[in-house]
């Protein structure tokens, strides 16, 4: 049985739990098998109006009536302990049939109730929870709200934009670490180091059912494949090219540097956002910059930006030039007549225009070239952030062979995103014990980039993205601001408010 299929009945025949209260309000017990009349009835007998009934045909705010539904219902059985509601709330499944039986002589319709007289610290209480209840599950489920940090977007996303990410688009995920303090990430406010979250309840990847799929060129927030392991001085830095730079010895000794090491759950991992220029089954490769994707080019972001060697006569270009360009990156100079600038495609032709600028060269890493830290780290595979692949990206479902020279490519989504063991045994491939020459994989993954393609930490540097990464869509921009400027000094972008995200 699916778990959506579960997930279904479970809604559908949560009523049951009351059966006994059913009886006892004077209404026939099996009534709470029957889908959505149950609902009516339970409404009838907590004495709530009809238009409750609306919200519970609505996606995840149901969740959010139901919990309301159960506070009422017990304190028809005169149950005002806001420890004892939190318990049935969290507990449901256990607390409400053992009510039912040990609280029937307490029974009492909600018209006959006498009504207890809240004290103002209740009543704010009561308020704050409901708010942080309603916000947190529209945070999970619905829409979250998300900063660009870095300039890895630029243009097409700037520094200081706030932006709102739809987690509808793809389907909401059930939270990996349900008990985690509300609105914050994975650590706590004032603090460097400390957990935001507990991980007594470790719930399965499961995600519902979404309004679309991921397409090429979405732009698209997910959880850093890399930060499953995370040096806590160094939470900027992939672990694994911290290892790969330093050994893993001084990486988990040397705790003045890199602090202690840590694991995160899916969902406590970094946020990124990046654009999505391969999915699932897709053939990747780059070449001199042009990404081809089953060996045709891929259109170019029209706000995106490469590094470019920039030569003049000597005199330095004016620096309020730039700045009405809305060059925005730090320029490097290399020499009295030379800088490294930070370009749109429109940025260059106006800079070719200026009688000063005898050059402007586009850097490029020629094919064959080696970097280390390029995916996947192997100099068999002798790739670099302009010229890459090709690469196959895995498909739920695709078998692909493997062998001692490719496993390189599939080595961490085989242990790491797919839970086997892999071992290598001279020639030799052991998957769950089992010697192995091809391999089926069980989830979809993509490919991310950034759209400031050099000055972008993304799957050039790290590989695939799996799918229970993926957090959601974004959508909107609804404030920039430039944090180089004062507040009353053009801080606030008032051309880049209220805008959707292509």
């Amino acid at each position: 049985m699916s778990p959506t299929l579960v997930l279904i009945l479970l809604i559908v025949f949560f009523p049951v739990l009351l059966w006994k209260t059913f009886e006892t309000s004077g209404n026939k017990a099996y009534l709470s098998l029957v889908p959505v009349y149950n609902y009516y009835i339970w409404l009838k007998i907590i004495d709530k109006p009809l238009w409750w009934f609306i919200f519970l045909f609505t996606p995840f705010i149901n969740a959010f009536m139901v919990m309301l539904m159960v506070v009422e219902t017990l304190k028809c059985y005169r149950i005002f302990d806001l420890g004892q509601q939190a318990l049935a709330v969290l507990f449901p499944y256990a607390y409400l049939p053992w009510m039912a039986v040990k609280k029937e002589k307490d029974y009492t319709e909600p018209s006959k109730r006498v009504k207890i007289k809240k004290t103002p610290l209740r009543e704010w209480v009561d308020a704050i929870i409901f708010a942080v209840i309603a916000a947190t599950i529209i945070r999970i489920f619905m829409i979250e709200a998300y900063t660009i940090p870095t300039s890895s977007m630029e243009k097409s996303l700037l520094v200081g934009d706030f932006l709102f990410v739809s987690k509808l688009s793809y389907g909401p995920k059930v939270p990996n670490t349900p008990l985690a303090f509300p609105f914050v990430h994975h650590t706590m406010p004032l603090s460097q180091y400390a957990k935001s979250y507990v991980e007594w309840i470790k719930l399965p990847y499961y995600r519902f059912p979404g309004l679309t799929h991921i397409e090429r060129n979405d732009v698209v927030v997910f959880n850093y494949p890399d930060g499953d392991t995370v040096a806590l001085k160094m939470q900027n830095q992939s672990y694994y090219q911290l290892v790969r730079d330093y050994g893993r010895q001084r990486v988990w000794n040397d705790k003045v540097n890199f602090g202690d090491i840590v694991a995160r759950p899916v969902d406590k991992r970094e946020n990124y956002i990046k654009r999505c220029v391969a999915i699932a089954g897709d053939t990747l490769q780059i070449k001199d910059q042009v990404i081809y994707i089953n060996g045709k080019p891929s259109d170019f972001p029209e706000d995106g930006q490469f590094k470019y060697l920039v030569r003049t006569d000597g005199n330095r270009i004016n620096p309020m030039a730039l700045d009405k360009m809305d060059v925005t990156e730090d320029i490097a100079m290399t020499a009295p007549d030379e800088m490294l600038l930070t370009l749109t495609n429109e940025s260059v032709e106006k800079l070719r225009g200026f009688i000063n600028v005898k050059e402007v060269k586009q850097l490029n890493q020629p094919a064959g070239f080696w970097q280390p830290y390029i995916f996947p780290f192997d100099s068999a595979y002798p790739w670099n952030v302009d010229n890459f692949g090709p690469l196959v990206i895995p498909k739920a479902g695709m078998t692909v062979e493997i062998n001692k020279k490719n496993i390189v490519l599939y080595s961490r989504i085989i242990k790491n995103y797919e839970n086997n063991s892999l071992e290598i045994v001279g020639d030799q491939i052991i998957i769950n014990g089992q010697p192995a020459t091809e391999y089926t994989f069980k989830m979809d993954y993509y490919w991310m980039m950034g759209d400031n393609r050099h000055n972008s930490a993304d799957s050039r540097f790290w590989g695939f993205v799996p799918n229970d990464h993926i957090v959601g869509k974004a959508v909107f921009v609804w404030l920039s601001l430039d944090n180089r400027k004062p507040l009353f000094g053009g801080k606030i972008r008032f051309n880049k408010l209220f805008r959707t995200i292509h």
